[in-house]
């Protein structure tokens, strides 16, 4: 076993908690953290650009030989004490396993034939986000498209994905005039979802073509002008009295309509 660090003053544990506590210490080192063994292992499996693995004493003894079976010439391993490790965790019950990971190179949408899109506007829960895309990655959808939204490389995201970060085609917009410029030079059928009993009922709709859906924030739902801009509006039927869903939950229905 390697030697075990115990301070909190080391430079990488410095570093791995500036990242971990700030969008603007990510952007300018252009780094993000992981926890946890399974999104670790996703990152080593992706060849994600893992720069340092930190795994606590009682974390090696266990998952060690795996995490070290893998591609790690470009990677400083550092084993601290458990100590030190539950003090940089996140997680009230962490796993011991941490990595330091590079942010990839932005990313550009890719409109093929028939593909299907997901654009989230101004979400703000990174919970939701981060679930959003992992559903995405499960339904088999072709891109996510993130704009005015959370950090996508907050901790809180990346654990929600559940490594779904690291397959997804996930491209950064904030520029709205940007953002319908290119979905229209795609040949991108917009669909806006909205709470309006005028607006199309997604369970009526025959999606073909490219196709995006837009998904907006929790609690305001898309504005009024960007829900106009969209070639339609959808929505989806609900019973009763109840007239909203959580936003990740309304995602997941959308984007399997979008895939049937």
């Amino acid at each position: 076993m390697e030697n075990i660090i115990t301070s909190k003053d080391n430079p990488v544990i410095k570093l791995y908690q500036k990242l971990s506590s700030s969008k603007k210490e990510r952007l300018q080192y252009g780094l993000f953290v992981l926890e946890g063994l399974r999104i670790t292992e996703d990152a080593l499996r992706e060849e994600s650009g893992i720069t340092h693995l930190i795994i606590t004493k009682n974390a090696y003894e266990k998952y060690g030989e795996a995490l070290l079976q893998a591609d790690l010439r470009n990677t400083k391993t550092l084993v601290v004490s458990n100590e030190l490790g539950n003090r940089i965790a996140s997680t009230d019950t962490t796993q011991g396993v941490f990595a330091i990971c590079a942010i990839p190179a932005a990313k550009k949408p890719v409109f093929t034939d028939n593909c299907r899109y997901a654009v989230l506007y101004g979400l703000q829960d990174p919970g939701n986000v981060g679930m959003i895309i992992r559903t995405a990655d499960a339904l088999g959808i072709d891109g996510i498209i993130l704009s005015g939204s959370c950090d996508l490389y907050s901790p809180k995201v990346i654990r929600a994905t559940m490594g779904s970060v690291f397959r997804m085609n996930i491209c950064i917009e904030n520029d709205t005039e940007t953002l319908f410029d290119m979905l229209e030079k795609g040949g991108i059928c917009t669909s806006a979802a909205v709470i309006d009993i005028d607006a199309q009922k997604i369970t009526d709709i025959s999606f073909e073509g490219r196709q995006a859906v837009f998904i907006g924030n929790e609690g305001s739902g898309l504005p009024r002008d960007i829900a106009l801009r969209c070639s339609r509006r959808v929505t989806i039927p609900m019973n009763g009295t109840i007239n909203s869903l959580n936003a990740a939950m309304a995602a997941g229905i959308l984007m399997w309509e979008l895939k049937k």
